[in-house]
């Protein structure tokens, strides 16, 4: 059994070990790494003011619903990753946070822009509008030139045949908001439901007109109430700062767990790199936004996966002194502290929801954090450390209990 044990300790500080290597690259990829917030990754904070139409008509809630899901679809088909954005129904706006964007002007004309495609006869009058749309993409025609496809729904395409067998030979207009985007003149009818837009410059214009016509026009106009830019180097400066204090405070605790607990303060410190990959693959695999406030709930369950093992250390200490054989004093020591643990740790968890369902976006990242914290430190508090504690009283069961931090023999 002791040479069982030792085969086992072995191997799984190996496996820790190819973990941590293995884990270095896929997690800090700048591509698909743990996604990063836009106060570490930098970009731009918008506020979009809904505007009240020229007929007066008062801005309702589903008008702000729609305006904050078509927003998101706009987004989305930027190809901006993790997106913040949030509807403020008494202000009548809407927030919207864009980490890692390139081109923030691009990104506000798209987002603001109302986008109300219309198709005009020859005389001027709106016959057909946007949301007969069933799609539209960028592309080239076969001469080369970009242009935006347009696909029909079954109803529009019936009513864009009927307009182009009304005025063959004469030209129709279509037009995105008060811009006409193309003129051309009618040689047939189109029964098949598709046209095509031209006229671009380029596939990156083509591109942002086809974002626009796909994602449809804003029930309300937007104008912007604030724009605050973000710079990645003010993101890597507090990222930086915060690895740093992250570090300082990792080598404290190591060396105060060493210095206080001995054994099982070692036990715990190896814990703590099991609690920290738990915690860094279930935040890039739920793809949970990585802000300042979620390091600060990071180091702060950091902090209480410490406390959780200082507790059952403290009553294994206890029970040593009663005199109890290690063995005993292991079992006695996380049985009598479950409680105390779990019921600690419960209520934490419950205020950790209450942020995330009541608070905004940097306070949900904090809670998110915080919530994945508590779960990891149990697992690895109660049963991990608690297996390998077993194992090493299974090798040396008659060990002196001077490297469990008690003075007197057992």
């Amino acid at each position: 059994m002791r040479r069982g044990n030792i085969i086992k300790l072995a191997a799984l500080v190996l496996l820790a070990a190819l973990a941590v290597a293995f884990s270095i690259q896929p997690l800090t990829n700048t591509t698909n790494g743990i996604p990063l917030g836009l106060d570490l990754r930098g970009g731009v904070h918008l506020v979009l003011q809904a505007q009240p139409g020229a007929d007066g008509k008062a801005i309702t809630r589903e008008d702000m619903d729609k305006a904050k899901a078509i927003i998101s679809k706009r987004v989305n088909d930027l190809g901006v990753s993790e997106p913040y954005i949030q509807t403020d129904y008494d202000k009548k706006r809407i927030i919207v946070d864009l980490a890692g964007v390139q081109d923030p002007d691009k990104a506000v004309s798209v987002l603001k822009t109302t986008a109300k495609l219309t198709f005009r006869d020859p005389q001027g009058n709106v016959v057909l509008e946007g949301d007969e749309l069933k799609d539209a993409r960028a592309g080239q025609n076969q001469r080369g030139e970009f242009v935006v496809n347009l696909t029909f729904s079954p109803e529009g395409a019936k009513k864009f045949a009927d307009l182009t067998t009304k005025y063959v030979g004469q030209r129709i207009s279509i037009n995105l908001d008060e811009k006409i985007l193309t003129n051309p003149q009618v040689n047939e009818p189109i029964p098949n439901g598709q046209a095509e837009v031209t006229g671009y410059s380029s596939m990156e214009d083509a591109a942002n007109d086809a974002v626009l016509i796909r994602s449809g026009s804003l029930p309300v106009s937007m104008s912007i109430a604030e724009k605050r830019q973000v710079g990645a180097s003010l993101g890597v400066d507090s990222l930086n700062k915060s690895i740093q204090a992250s570090i300082y405070g990792l080598v404290f605790i190591v060396l105060f767990m060493l210095l206080f607990y001995r054994l099982p303060g070692l036990v715990a410190n190896f814990s703590l790199v099991v609690f920290a990959l738990i915690m860094l693959w279930a935040l890039w695999l739920f793809r949970a936004v990585l802000t300042l406030p979620g390091i600060a709930g990071f180091i702060l369950s950091v902090g209480m996966a410490v406390d959780l093992n200082i507790i059952v250390y403290e009553r294994i200490k206890e029970e040593l002194r009663l005199g109890k054989s290690l063995r005993a004093a292991v079992e006695a020591g996380f049985s009598r502290a479950f409680i105390t643990v779990f019921d600690s740790n419960l209520t934490t968890m419950f205020a950790a929801a209450t942020l995330f369902f009541l608070g905004t976006g940097s306070i949900k990242g904090f809670a998110i954090t915080l919530g994945l914290g508590i779960i990891a430190s149990l697992f690895t508090a109660i049963t991990f450390t608690r297996m390998i504690l077993r194992w090493i009283v299974g090798i040396s069961p008659r060990m002196s209990t001077f490297w469990f931090g008690v003075r007197r023999e057992a």
